[in-house]
């Protein structure tokens, strides 16, 4: 399983009108998304993902733009150099919750550089700790919630 998660409920909650919107910037993310989105479906919330659109090829992710907007709250999950929440978070007016991941290679140290890059990113969004899809599902939904 690749999010590496385990559901135990006895009732199946009714899900939100709106919706969250998951992003990741590549396919070396998907644990992270997929906890990120098994927590936030667990908790009540209709959840889209957009995958696979990094500014390694910025393309993808203007061509996916448009359905981005339509979350009440996005969640973005990228190693690397985490630049993908910055440009997210400029394109939208809604709240962005930056997930860095440990995924990348070089100077990433482990998803500090992507750590860092977000919470020094001159937009508005938060940030949780590396690869904890869990914290930014749970902020997600209550914000989607209100």
């Amino acid at each position: 399983m690749v999010a590496r998660t385990i559901w135990i409920m006895q009732n199946k909650p009714e899900l939100t009108k709106s919706h969250i919107v998951i992003v990741s910037a590549g396919t070396a993310d998907l644990p992270v998304v997929e906890e990120a989105y098994e927590t936030a479906v667990f908790l009540g919330n209709r959840v889209e993902k957009i995958l696979d659109v990094g500014i390694a090829g910025i393309h993808r992710l203007f061509d996916k733009l448009e359905e981005i907007r339509t979350a009440r709250v996005i969640i973005v999950v990228a190693g690397m150099e985490g630049a993908l929440a910055s440009v997210v978070a400029g394109l939208v007016d809604k709240p962005v919750i930056a997930v860095p991941t440990s995924v990348g290679y070089g100077a990433n140290l482990n998803g500090i550089s992507a750590l860092l890059s977000m919470l020094n990113s001159c937009t508005t969004l938060s940030v949780v700790n590396i690869d904890n899809g869990f914290g930014a599902a749970s902020q997600a939904s209550r914000i989607n919630k209100l």
